[in-house]
């Protein structure tokens, strides 16, 4: 009652509109009559809404007192946005396993529409376009332009299975510029690497956990309703496993990321305790690889090693390299009866595999059509797209069963000329920031993300490396990081020049 009468005589002052709102709301906390009637109401509605409508009614509420504010805080916050995309990139086809009745992938799109929205605002108030300017980001602007002029391609037979497929490609490459701008501190830099390596050790134990337990009954439940997909899951008497991404190929590649992203942390780590729990995560992202029984990432992590080899050629790394090249040899030759374990000698042997050898005579059936279809059949015509939206074309028929095959149906050997100087000129530009940068722990995170991205563009030719998520996504993240780590030591570099003893030197001059 006393807050009642201080708000009756306060009344009798003259308040505007907005000053009796923030009144009521803010400094009162609707404790006042008019708070109690708009709670009121504001509860009776809502029953009212979610009796009519059911669960819609309650996710439409939930959608616009949550969601709202979501929206506003990724585009406000880009660096929250950007943490949530990485979050989502990650699970999402593990939270699709659930049958969710909600379009989850037009979650993504979103996602990656509310981050390029506020870039553009962001450039609006602080321009800063010199961070684009590198051989890099002009490829990628080129690659994401052609994507897009795929649509008028006159050899296409569906608009819509353009329209579905860019979305994986090119709406995704934008993701590369939204990551450029906003990395922008080494402590944000560190976040991104340590919330990776927690991801990559969830998909890890969970691998494992599927491996000694089996899988989850939604998960049989899914295979039960698919059963082409279980047919390619049992192989030689073993069940491959996927963890929480939506194939065993996606699960593997991205276990061989893990590993690589440790080897190249370890090269600018100090402390003992810290690389032995870096070693220890290599091991058991190692085991899950095996666990997930695709034969193309096998070879990847040995790739890998030959360019940290190269990078870093001194008796220390050679010493580790010869190391890591005996226990693979003891690996690929040892007689072993594990399914796992001789699943990954057959990666070594491509020549007596029969998959090897009708990928090969898949290839030469293609082959002519690639040379006299310079821009292709258009995005999606092939996989599954094209399966759905030009079922009778030939190329709806073909299995690509590789990232640059697929291009180069899809977007002739225009199109595979341009991703191949596309990850030519990511590579020589990762390459040359490694050898420049003065930084030790950017020099690491360089030097991890030129490991990964060459065992990427290696593993895209056995197997669609680029085009599920959360793989497409986090390539685009490594390009940015490794650029950034070059940007990042050259504004350190520059701090240091301006300082004497800690102290900023236009200080001293005065």
């Amino acid at each position: 009652m006393d807050i009642f009468q201080i708000s009756l005589q306060e009344g009798v002052k003259k308040l505007s509109f907005s000053q009796k709102l923030r009144k009521i709301v803010v400094v009162e906390k609707l404790y006042n009559p008019a708070g109690i009637i708009a709670l009121l109401l504001i509860t009776c509605s809502f029953a009212l809404i979610i009796s009519k409508l059911g669960i819609i009614g309650g996710l439409l509420l939930l959608g616009i007192f949550v969601g709202i504010p979501f929206v506003m805080c990724v585009i406000a916050y880009p660096k929250f946005g950007i943490l949530i995309l990485l979050t989502m990139a990650y699970f999402l086809m593990f939270i699709i396993k659930f049958n969710i009745p909600f379009p989850l992938g037009t979650v993504m799109d979103g996602l990656e529409a509310l981050l390029f929205l506020g870039f553009f605002i962001k450039q609006k108030n602080n321009r800063n376009y010199k961070i684009f300017n590198n051989g890099v980001s002009v490829i990628v602007a080129v690659w994401i332009a052609y994507n897009v002029l795929e649509v008028i391609n006159p050899v296409a037979d569906s608009m819509l299975a353009w329209v579905f497929t860019i979305r994986t490609i090119a709406f995704v490459s934008i993701t590369y510029f939204v990551f450029m701008y906003n990395i922008n501190t080494l402590n944000f830099l560190r976040t991104i690497i340590k919330l990776w390596l927690v991801f990559a050790l969830i998909a890890a134990l969970y691998g494992i956990k599927q491996e000694h337990t089996g899988y989850s009954q939604f998960e049989w439940a899914e295979m039960a309703s698919d059963p082409g997909r279980a047919s390619l899951l049992f192989i030689d008497g073993h069940w491959r496993k996927f963890s929480i991404f939506d194939g065993p190929v996606t699960f593997a590649y991205n276990m061989v990321l893990g590993c690589l992203l440790c080897v190249g942390l370890m090269w600018g780590i100090k402390a003992l305790w810290k690389k032995l729990i870096l070693v220890g995560f290599v091991v058991m992202f190692f085991m899950s690889m095996l666990y997930s029984g695709t034969r193309g990432a096998f070879a990847l992590i040995p790739a890998g090693m030959v360019l940290f080899c190269i990078l870093n050629f001194n008796k220390t790394t050679l010493l580790f390299g010869s190391i890591v090249a005996v226990i693979f040899a003891v690996l690929i030759v040892i007689p072993t009866t594990d399914e796992n374990l001789r699943r990954f000698q057959t990666a070594f042997q491509p020549n007596n595999d029969p998959s090897y050898i009708l990928r090969q005579q898949n290839l030469a059936r293609i082959r002519p059509y690639i040379q006299t279809h310079p821009i292709g059949g258009g995005l999606g015509s092939v996989g599954i797209w094209g399966q759905k939206f030009s079922p009778n074309s030939m190329l709806s028929k073909f299995p690509p069963d590789s990232g640059y095959v697929r291009v180069a149906v899809e977007e002739g050997w225009i199109g595979l000329f341009l991703i191949c100087a596309f990850m030519f000129v990511i590579l020589r530009a990762g390459i040359q920031s490694f050898f420049i940068i003065k930084n030790n722990e950017l020099k690491a995170y360089c030097l991890a993300m030129v490991i990964m991205i060459f065992a990427i563009e290696v593993g895209n030719y056995p197997q669609e490396a680029l085009v599920q998520y959360p793989t497409n996504v986090y390539f685009y993240l490594m390009i940015a990081i490794m650029v950034k780590c070059g940007q990042l030591d050259k504004q350190l570099q520059e701090e240091k020049e301006n300082t004497i003893d800690g102290v900023p030197h236009n200080l001293i001059v005065q």
